[in-house]
C-alpha cells in the first residue's frame, strides 16, 4: 500500500461541489439522451466559456470515447490523421482509432508536440491513391509529457493545416492544465477559435467522469448525435455528465482546480531542481518528469506510486509525477523530503 500515488489525476471521485450538485438534482425527472435541461444549460455555459454560440456542444463518459467518435466522424474510409508518436491515440487507446478503419501516421517529436514542418513532412510522404490521405491532425494540449502550444506554434499549425486541407483536432484531457500553466499565453476562446473539433476535459480535473465535446466549423455538426449513438456514447442519464460541467464552469471551478493541481507539481518540480535533478521536458502543467537515479526510484517506489516513463542511462530513468485538485501539500512536501534525505543522485 503506498504512502501517496503520483501515478494519476483521476484517483480520486469529484469535488464536493460536483456530488452536491448531484445531490440536490437527483428527484428531478428530466429528458435523456443530453437533451435535458442539465446538459442544455452546461451546454450554454461552454458556449459563452469559448466565445463561440454556434458551436455544438456533446457530452461524453472518456477520453478514449471523444477522441473515437471526433476523429471517425471527421474522417472518410480511406482518411487517416497525423499524430505524435507519443499521442495518447497511438499509445494508450488499445486501437481504438484503427478499430475504426483509420490509420494514425506518426512522428517523433523532441517533446510531444507536432510543428508544421514535422506535418509537411507526412503531407510530401503521401502522394496518391495507393496510400492513406492525410485529412486530419491530432494534437493535445497540454500534451502527453505536459508540455503546452504557445499562440505562435498553435497558430502556426492551424496555418499548415489549412493550407493543406486537413480538420485540427485537439485533445484536451488536460486542457484545464494548460490554460492555467505558467508557460501560457493561450486562453480557451483562442483555443477555440483556432480548431476544428477539440473537447474539454472534465474525468481529470474534478469530475466523476465526463468530457464535452466541442464542433466549432458548422458543416461538422450535422448528423453528430448519430455517430454518438452507434458508439454507445448517447447515455440515457447524459444528466450526470451535464449536471457535472455545470459545477465546473458555473462559478470558474473548472481553471481553479487545475491552477491548483499544477501549483502542487511546480512545488515538486522547484524542489526537484533545488536537489540538482533533470528533467525530460521542462516542467509547465502537472504532469513533471523528473530524471532520477535507479536505486532512488526504487527506494521511493516502496512508499509511493508513480510510473517509470523512459530509460535516461544505464544508471538514470525519468519518472512521470502527476498532482491533481484533491492532492494534498504535505505529501508533496513528504515526497521531497523522502528525496532529500540522503538518497543517492
Amino acid at each position: 500500500m503506498y504512502k501517496y500515488s503520483f501515478f494519476n489525476d483521476y484517483s480520486e471521485g469529484a469535488h464536493p461541489a460536483i456530488l452536491e450538485l448531484l445531490a440536490q438534482t437527483n428527484l428531478a425527472q428530466e429528458t435523456g439522451y443530453g437533451e435535458d435541461v442539465f446538459c442544455r444549460e452546461a451546454a450554454e455555459l461552454l458556449k459563452a466559456a469559448i466565445g463561440n454560440p454556434t458551436a455544438a456542444v456533446h457530452f461524453v463518459t472518456g477520453g478514449t470515447q471523444a477522441n473515437l467518435i471526433a476523429l471517425s466522424a471527421l474522417l472518410k474510409s480511406y482518411e487517416a490523421v497525423i499524430a505524435p508518436r507519443t499521442a495518447h491515440i497511438n499509445v494508450h487507446e488499445a486501437g481504438a482509432i484503427e478499430a475504426t478503419g483509420h490509420k494514425i501516421l506518426t512522428v517523433p517529436t523532441a517533446d510531444g508536440k507536432l510543428t508544421p514542418e514535422l506535418v509537411q513532412q507526412v503531407m510530401d510522404e503521401h502522394t496518391d491513391e495507393h496510400m492513406v490521405k492525410p485529412r486530419a491532425v491530432s494534437i493535445s494540449h497540454s500534451t502527453e509529457v505536459g508540455t503546452v502550444y504557445r499562440r505562435d506554434e498553435l497558430a502556426a499549425l492551424v496555418q499548415c493545416c489549412r493550407a493543406n486541407g486537413l480538420y485540427l483536432y485537439l485533445d484536451g484531457a488536460r486542457l484545464g492544465a494548460a490554460l492555467t500553466s505558467e508557460a501560457a499565453d493561450l486562453t480557451l476562446p483562442e483555443v477555440a477559435g483556432l480548431v476544428d473539433v477539440f473537447y474539454i476535459g472534465g474525468t481529470k480535473n474534478g469530475a466523476l467522469l465526463g468530457e464535452a465535446i466541442v464542433i466549432n466549423r458548422p458543416e461538422l455538426q450535422s448528423d453528430f448525435r448519430f455517430h454518438l449513438k452507434q458508439r454507445g456514447a448517447l447515455l440515457a442519464k447524459g444528466r450526470v455528465l451535464g449536471l457535472q460541467f455545470i459545477g465546473l464552469f458555473r462559478d470558474g471551478l473548472y481553471f481553479e482546480l487545475a491552477r491548483r493541481a499544477n501549483a502542487l507539481a511546480m512545488k515538486l518540480a522547484r524542489g526537484l531542481a533545488d536537489l540538482g535533478f533533470r528533467f525530460l521536458v521542462p516542467p509547465a502543467t502537472n504532469q513533471i518528469f523528473p530524471i532520477l537515479p535507479n536505486d532512488l526510484i526504487a527506494e521511493l517506489q516502496k512508499s509511493y506510486g508513480f510510473y517509470i516513463w523512459s530509460k535516461a542511462d544505464a544508471g538514470h530513468a525519468a519518472i512521470r509525477l502527476v498532482t491533481s485538485w484533491a492532492t494534498r501539500e504535505e505529501m508533496v512536501d513528504e515526497f521531497l523530503a523522502d528525496v532529500r534525505a540522503g538518497r543517492p543522485r
